[in-house]
């Protein structure tokens, strides 16, 4: 019998992972690095944008997202394993 994932673990580990490379991609912008990559992320994500308060808005956005479809996923593959 296979070990089951913690979920809950699962996602805030995602959430984590997408607002860290959310704040690296801004912080890279900002230096006029990656700024296309900046542009399709303010395509996709509502709130984005390269201001202080739009970067903020982005990485909660991204975190919140991330961690909904990784607890889905963990539950998922619990539920099915």
């Amino acid at each position: 019998m296979a070990k089951e994932l913690n979920e809950l673990a699962l996602g805030y580990a995602g959430a984590s992972v997408a607002a860290a490379m959310m704040l690296l991609l801004s912080i890279a912008a900002k230096l006029g690095l990656y700024t296309g990559a900046a542009e399709q992320m303010m395509d996709w994500h509502m709130f984005y944008s390269l201001s202080v308060g739009g970067i903020a808005a982005g990485i909660a956005e991204a975190a919140v997202i991330s961690f909904v479809f990784i607890y889905a996923f963990g539950w998922a593959y619990n539920k099915f394993n």
